[in-house]
């Protein structure tokens, strides 16, 4: 019995498909399509995505065989992953809870303000300015309140490929824990 076989042209490189593994790539293929709706680059990574499929494939079907079968493709498709949009950030697990804590990859001074940002899920840069504006318009106000929330907020724990702290947040991170430790003890 004769295979049916289907030619595919995955960004400019011809294959031979058989009926089950063309189903399973355009399904591969329309699950891209849809993730990467919104994502203006689409066309290039579609074509990116369509190349590293083809190469999957040619380098897994044996010389003497042209047809590419679901048992090469299953694998390829494997190796290169689930299709996911760059642009579109990971939503936070549902079981984590938000806290407010200090963040110091990234900080200025220490970290208040990051984590303000990260807790309300708007730019630090925002959260900074409005800041700046309290301190001006407070008379000075905004930096003892800046200070409670350095003394009183946690530091959250640092991130692996995170940011490096710079030397100002780190120095006012071992000030702070140098505090809360001297407090501890004259409290107990």
């Amino acid at each position: 019995m004769e295979r049916i076989s289907v030619t595919v042209r995955l960004n400019g490189i011809n294959l031979q498909f058989d009926e089950p593994a063309f189903a399973r790539l355009q399904a591969y293929l329309k699950d891209a399509e849809r993730t990467l709706e919104r994502n203006p680059d689409r066309a290039e990574i579609l074509g990116d995505l369509e190349h590293a499929v083809a190469d999957q494939c040619m380098r897994r079907v044996p010389a003497d065989r042209k047809l590419v079968t679901l048992a090469e493709l299953e694998p390829a498709l494997e190796e290169i992953g689930a299709v996911q949009d760059p642009g579109i950030a990971e939503p936070p697990p549902a079981t984590a809870t938000r806290r407010l804590e200090q963040i110091s990859e990234g900080a200025v001074i220490s970290g208040v303000c990051q984590g303000i940002a990260r807790y309300l899920g708007v730019d630090v840069t925002l959260v900074r300015v409005i800041a700046l504006v309290l301190l001006l318009v407070s008379g000075g106000t905004m930096i003892v309140v800046y200070l409670c929330m350095m003394l009183l907020l946690p530091f959250a724990a640092p991130q692996r490929g995170g940011e490096p702290v710079r030397r100002i947040p780190a120095k006012c991170r071992e000030f702070v824990e140098a505090l809360r430790s001297k407090l501890s003890t004259v409290a107990s």
